[in-house]
């Protein structure tokens, strides 16, 4: 006989027959781990700010639910950002927002992680922490509650979040969750207070930032100094030496909703070779390191045993650029073609290998291809560190147009430092071009996807002392790509330029721009990452009464010296390795 549950019958009985899609709240998929409470010290639970189908595409998410299950003395679950109608009936039945695995509320949790992938799940981490009873402010809790902790790209720059986060983890994931968990065991048995509690933690990690042990300078740069002996200058990241010798998630959860990836995803190498100066994936995740052709392959292998899923995606920043890529390719495809799984290369830059790799794939479900120049001129690419030339783009383009793809992707960016109107021009006159040359080589037009963001200039990044274009710039320069066009196989598809403004906000902004997250939130902002839920006018009061200038934030270059909101986060090269690869391209402009 089933033991009673009152929370989850009552989620059960009245609320998801009432909403959209209430698989995704349900929990039970398939290689779920669901452990008793009392065989174990402690409870974590990953909370993604998103909904369920982005948050289990995740890699990283498995990774670290695989990490922390593996151990005896921990239990690991998982909570996503409800969608609002879920919202809207937790909130009238007064039901708090449980983990999926045993529908615990979250602040019954010893840790509840978030994973910080995007600068627009800010309000949906307010979302979270409201519904699962957890007050929004670090300063605020109690020895009852969880230890708030966040990783991630997002913590490139923490401040904008700092007023509700007890701990950032900076760096790789993998070993450093754990040495977090455990410590905040051991903090809490030492005893003292709360912030003594969170003193002794930060004390012992080198990429722990406890925010509550800092103060904002008051020089008007948002910067943060050291408020206790335990508080370090530069938080230093975490970093995993041998990628190689840490397991990858063979048994990963397979959602019973469609997802946005449903897939086996392997991650090959982290890192990237390249040094594009835009990128904050690239100097966040170096080293460059790789895992052997062997232990992909036996992983790509069990978990198709454990899934079922017919697709192999190899992650990384630039896959082709793996140094046994040849190799693991044979292996996989002997491995996998027989059976009718396809491999998948998300991620590849134009090389010399990539030039040939249509012909590697064989002729199986390579319909589409997605390249990112980024810029669609030699120069304006040299100056932004994307070593290659259009030239080599097309030479790539013909390969896989003549081995079956009918389908081309493009990535650029517009709003680039030292753009002019001829580099906007040549991203339509490009994208033709490519049409073109499909339409020679396969006798019909293929179809061709010009993708164009707006550039964000991006915290720990050489661009970050760089001025971000204001809207009535990127405007013009949409209007000036659309009129451009002529060819009807290319797709021209620009970004929404409030939400660039407003990621650069939240991705550039020092610790006021708390308040305006929470004003924001207040007034009904959720799932800003979606079309269809975002409200700008939301945020643009939120921003305004918070007393944000975004013009000094955003839209005015600072000096290479000037402090930054974000200067006591280390990347592994170092501040100086930045000011360097800024003052190259200045140099690249002349």
């Amino acid at each position: 006989m089933t033991t009673p549950h009152p929370i989850k019958d009552r989620i059960v009985r009245d609320v998801l027959p009432r909403v959209q899609l209430p698989g995704q709240y349900i929990g039970g998929e398939l290689n779920a781990v669901v452990k008793d409470p009392t065989t174990v010290q402690g409870r974590l639970c990953l909370a993604f700010p998103d909904a369920y189908t982005i948050g289990m595409s995740h890699h990283g998410l498995q990774v670290l639910y695989a990490r922390m299950n593996d151990r005896d003395n921990w239990a690991c679950e998982r909570v996503f950002t409800p969608m609002p109608d879920m919202e809207r009936l937790l909130r009238e039945q007064d039901l708090p927002l449980c983990s999926l695995e045993t529908y615990t509320p979250l602040g019954q949790f010893d840790v509840l992680g978030f994973s910080l992938q995007y600068e627009l799940g800010a309000s949906n981490l307010l979302t979270m922490l409201d519904l699962g009873g957890i007050p929004r402010y670090a300063d605020r809790r109690t020895a009852a509650h969880p230890l708030v902790i966040a990783g991630g790209p997002g913590v490139a720059n923490p401040e904008p979040l700092a007023p509700f986060i007890d701990l950032f983890v900076v760096g790789d994931g993998e070993e450093s969750l754990p040495a977090v968990c455990d410590g905040w065991l051991a903090a809490r048995r030492g005893g003292g207070t709360r912030l003594d509690q969170l003193a002794a933690l930060a004390a012992s990690l080198p990429y722990g930032y406890v925010p509550q042990l800092y103060r904002t300078a008051g020089d008007g740069t948002g910067a943060v100094e050291p408020l206790r002996p335990e508080a370090r200058a530069v938080v230093e990241p975490a970093v995993v030496d041998d990628l190689d010798a840490l397991p990858l998630p063979t048994r990963p959860v397979v959602p019973f909703v469609e997802c946005v990836q449903d897939r086996i995803t392997i991650e090959i190498m982290r890192g990237c070779p390249a040094r594009c100066r835009f990128c904050q994936s690239n100097p966040l995740k170096r080293p460059l390191r790789w895992r052997g052709v062997e232990t992909i392959v036996r992983a790509a292998v069990e978990t198709y045993r454990n899934t079922g899923y017919n697709v192999v995606a190899l992650l990384s920043l630039s896959t082709s650029d793996y140094p046994h890529f040849d190799e693991l390719l044979a292996r996989l495809s002997a491995e996998f073609l027989p059976r009718g799984v396809s491999i998948s290369l998300p991620s590849l830059r134009v090389n010399q290998q990539w030039r040939t790799v249509a012909e590697r794939l064989g002729t199986y479900r390579h319909s589409g291809l997605t390249l990112a120049p980024e810029a669609a001129r030699d120069p304006l690419r040299r100056r932004i560190g994307k070593e290659l030339t259009n030239a080599d783009v097309l030479e790539g383009c013909r390969g896989a147009f003549a081995a079956g793809f009918h389908r081309v992707k493009l990535y650029f960016m517009c709003g680039l430092p030292s753009e002019t109107e001829a580099d906007l021009d040549a991203i339509a006159d490009m994208a033709e071009e490519i049409a073109r040359l499909g339409k020679q080589v396969r006798g019909r037009w293929p179809t061709v996807v010009a993708n164009v963001s707006n550039f964000v200039p991006k915290p720990q990044t050489p661009f970050q002392w760089n001025a971000m274009q204001r809207a009535e710039y990127f405007a013009a320069a949409h209007d000036r790509l659309r009129r451009r066009l002529r060819l009807r196989a290319v797709q021209l598809r620009c970004h929404d330029i409030r939400t660039s403004l407003l990621e650069a906000a939240l991705a550039r902004g020092d610790r006021r721009v708390g308040r305006a997250i929470e004003q924001a939130y207040e007034r009904g902002a959720r799932l800003d990452a979606w079309t269809d839920h975002f409200r700008p006018e939301l945020w643009d009061e939120a921003l305004r009464e918070a007393g944000i200038d975004l013009e000094h934030m955003l839209h005015r270059a600072r000096p290479v010296d000037a402090r930054l909101p974000w200067d006591h986060i280390a990347i592994r090269q170092g501040r100086r390795h930045l000011e360097r690869e800024h003052a190259r391209a200045a140099l690249c402009e002349k």
